[in-house]
């Protein structure tokens, strides 16, 4: 008796091939698990070069970063990274999604569902972090919305096709090797992966190039020249001692220090800006960038220091501003009895808090600065306008891109930094710091020139006094005095034998307190201590 075979018995379905369940290789389900997350984040960008940079998902989670990182954290940040803290950050931010991509791709090797699941967790973290920002409108969340439905689209796309490659890979005896001789799956596989690899490349470049399609540039040239009709003091050429390694006395705008949480520097033309006063006032005002133009402006030359500065630190820098006096536009609203702070918020949502009696105190010269050494703003320094108040620390002084001011308590709102941890009022601390010579650097025996910088705003220096190994004090020579909102560069010399040395230097204010020798940390409100530099004689 015959035994006849059916065409079903005669071999395995194509979805059980003979060597058991198809998964992918750990290399192919990596691939896929990245190619998916760059399509996500570069629809999710491109979508934001539409409805605002800050509503892309990378950047988005990037500043609620910022947001959320203990106090502790950020100043180990500023201090060890400097003004490349945000670079550091979103570096970090993208080595972390790309092992978060591959772990997607490489536990969905039998399956998409794990690597669909974590791709949907991420993309919620995205729409959460936009939802919550306060620098995004309301069409912001399509943003991440998109990039989350690209990325669970792409991931099962070509999961499936690296599938469908594995399950040809394993019924093939010889598996084809060369790109001529490759199944159609394989084929397909690969010329989808770099679909997906240029398309996001595109996609991520333009938004970018959308993002920044505002014209800034032509906004700030078509401001023309700020002339004041109040000027600052000339500057005059004893201001410094840059020939024996001292700063100058103005810092060039391209040096200016910056120290923001803005990932994204703002880009807001003039013609659109706009500023609020209101809260605790008689009348409410809104201004345009063409009511403060056509006021009178003045120009004052302001030191300004961030509280981040540890002794001896770079974050501190000189300018003359142009603009008009906050003085007489809260003047002009009417500021209530009981009012304790001016809190302006930031464009990009970012809050300050000023004490009023500092900012209405004529000696100060609070400005509504238009201008930075001769020109317009520079963009990423608060163009279109920006708050300059001497005297205080930036984190309660400085706000840029300013777009709102309310007058109001203490108690009622607290600024950005306030609300983590630092201090309410931030007065700028009597400090001196060590210029030249540097920190282990080696110079000829004989006289050697030590010089630096100190700041006591809005008091002024009176005297600066050095000494070399513990010795006695020396008072050193004054570079002219040209504000007391201003720094002020200092220079001495002594006669040294070969060998190491040590340089200490301490400031005296026209109060006449002299700077503590006492170490403390910038946090809540400032550092503190005699800056010191050791340095070698050349015998």
């Amino acid at each position: 008796m015959s035994c006849v075979t059916s065409p079903l018995s005669a071999a395995e379905p194509a979805d059980r091939p003979p060597h058991g369940p198809v998964r992918l290789s750990r290399s192919v389900g990596a691939l896929v698990g990245l190619l998916s997350v760059a399509a996500a984040l570069a629809a999710g960008h491109l979508v934001a070069g539409f409805v605002g940079l800050s509503a892309s998902p990378y950047l988005a989670v990037g500043n609620t970063a910022i947001d959320l990182t203990p106090l502790p954290l950020k100043d180990f940040a500023v201090r060890t990274f400097g003004t490349h803290d945000k670079l550091v950050l979103l570096s970090g931010m993208a080595l972390v999604i790309a092992v978060l991509a591959l772990v997607a791709g490489v536990i969905s090797r039998r399956s998409p569902l794990p690597g669909t699941i974590l791709a949907v967790l991420l993309g919620l973290v995205g729409v959460a972090a936009v939802f919550n920002r306060p620098d995004t409108g309301q069409l912001g969340v399509f943003a991440p919305v998109v990039s989350l439905a690209v990325g669970v689209v792409v991931f099962r796309y070509l999961h499936g096709l690296a599938m469908r490659r594995a399950l040809d890979d394993q019924s093939s005896a010889e598996p084809a090797t060369g790109i001529g001789d490759q199944a159609p799956s394989r084929r397909t596989f690969l010329v989808s992966s770099a679909a997906v690899a240029v398309g996001a490349g595109v996609a991520g470049l333009g938004g970018q190039l959308f993002g920044n399609r505002v014209n800034v540039e032509a906004s700030r040239n078509a401001v023309g020249t700020l002339v004041a009709k109040t000027k600052a003091p000339a500057i005059p050429a004893g201001a410094d001692f840059t020939k024996d390694g001292t700063v100058s006395f103005i810092t060039p705008g391209k040096d200016f220090y910056r120290v923001d949480t803005a990932l994204t520097v703002p880009r807001i033309l003039a013609e659109d800006w706009s500023l609020r006063v209101h809260g605790m006032v008689d009348r409410e005002l809104n201004l345009s960038y063409n009511d403060l133009r056509g006021r009178d402006l003045v120009e004052q030359t302001v030191t300004m220091t961030c509280v981040s500065n540890e002794v001896g630190g770079p974050y501190i820098s000189t300018a003359t501003f142009v603009g008009v006096p906050l003085r007489d536009v809260l003047a002009e609203a009417g500021v209530k009895p009981g009012t304790e702070q001016l809190f302006s918020t930031s464009v990009d949502g970012w809050t300050c808090g000023s004490p009023v009696d500092v900012v209405m105190d004529p000696a100060r010269g609070a400005l509504l600065a238009l201008g930075m050494n001769g020109e317009p703003l520079p963009v990423e320094h608060g163009f279109p306008v920006r708050i300059v108040v001497p005297g205080l620390y930036g984190y309660v002084s400085a706000t840029k891109w300013v777009t709102d001011i309310e007058l109001t308590t203490y108690a009622a709102r607290q600024g950005y930094w306030i609300d983590r941890g630092w201090g309410v009022q931030g007065p700028i601390k009597t400090q001196s710091r060590i210029d030249s010579p540097q920190g282990f650097a080696r110079v000829p025996a004989g006289k050697v020139v030590i010089s630096g910088v100190a700041w006591a705003q809005p008091t002024g220096i009176a005297k600066v006094e050095v000494r070399v190994d513990g010795g006695p004090w020396q008072q050193a020579l004054l570079a002219a005095d040209v504000s007391n909102s201003a720094w002020r560069m200092w220079r001495t010399e002594f006669d040294l034998k070969g060998g190491g040395h040590n340089v200490e230097c301490r400031a005296t204010d026209k109060s006449g307190y002299t700077q503590t020798d006492q170490r403390v940390s910038v946090v809540p409100d400032g550092a503190t201590g005699w800056h010191s530099v050791s340095f070698t004689v050349q015998a």
